[in-house]
C-alpha cells in the first residue's frame, strides 16, 4: 500500500490534470511505443512550439483525471503505452501534428483516441480533425467566398460605367 504522501501526490496530479482536460479544446491520446528517441524530441518540439502539451501519462491516472473531468469514452482505449496532447484552442493542430508522426512512423505510433470540447471521438474522428486544414486558410477561403460576389458586382458596375461612358461620348 503507497503512503499518504504517495497517495496525496497523485490525488494532486490527476486533480491538475483533470483541470487541463476540461480547459482544453482538444485532446489526443497516442500509443507511443516504437517511437526513437529522435523522432519522439522532434515531435515534442514541434508539439510545443504549436502551443500543444504533450507528456506521458499512466493510464490509471488518466483514466481518473477523465472521470474527474466528466469525459467519458476513453476507458477502453486506456492500454499499453499511453501519451496525451493537449491543445488549449485549436482543435486541429494536435490531431495533425500526430497524424504525421502516425504516417512517417509505419504503425509504431498509433492514435488511440481523442476528445474535442468534452467528448469523446474515435480515432477516425481525430484522423479526419487531422486531415483538415489549419485556421488561417480556413479564414482565407471564407474571405474570398464572402468577397467573390462583391467583386463580381464592381466589376460589373464599372462595366456599366463604361458604356454609359462610351454612348454619352
Amino acid at each position: 500500500m503507497p503512503s499518504q504522501k504517495i497517495l496525496e501526490s497523485k490525488q494532486q496530479y490527476v486533480a491538475e490534470l483533470a483541470e487541463k482536460i476540461k480547459s482544453s479544446a482538444c485532446g489526443v491520446v497516442v500509443d507511443y511505443k516504437g517511437i526513437n528517441v529522435a523522432d519522439d524530441t522532434v515531435l515534442r518540439k514541434n508539439l510545443r512550439e504549436a502551443g500543444v502539451e504533450y507528456f506521458v501519462v499512466k493510464n490509471t491516472l488518466l483514466k481518473r483525471a477523465a472521470e474527474m473531468a466528466g469525459l467519458e469514452g476513453l476507458d477502453a482505449h486506456l492500454e499499453g503505452a499511453t501519451a496525451l496532447a493537449l491543445s488549449k484552442e485549436d482543435i486541429i493542430i494536435a490531431p495533425k501534428l500526430l497524424y504525421k508522426q502516425v504516417e512517417a512512423s509505419d504503425g509504431k505510433f498509433a492514435i488511440k483516441v481523442g476528445f474535442v470540447d468534452g467528448k469523446a471521438i474515435t480515432t477516425e474522428e481525430v484522423v479526419e480533425y487531422a486531415k483538415l486544414p489549419n485556421k488561417e486558410t480556413l479564414v482565407a477561403k471564407l474571405l474570398f467566398v464572402l468577397q467573390s460576389p462583391m467583386q463580381k458586382l464592381a466589376i460589373a458596375a464599372s462595366e456599366i460605367a463604361k458604356k454609359n461612358e462610351e454612348t454619352v461620348a
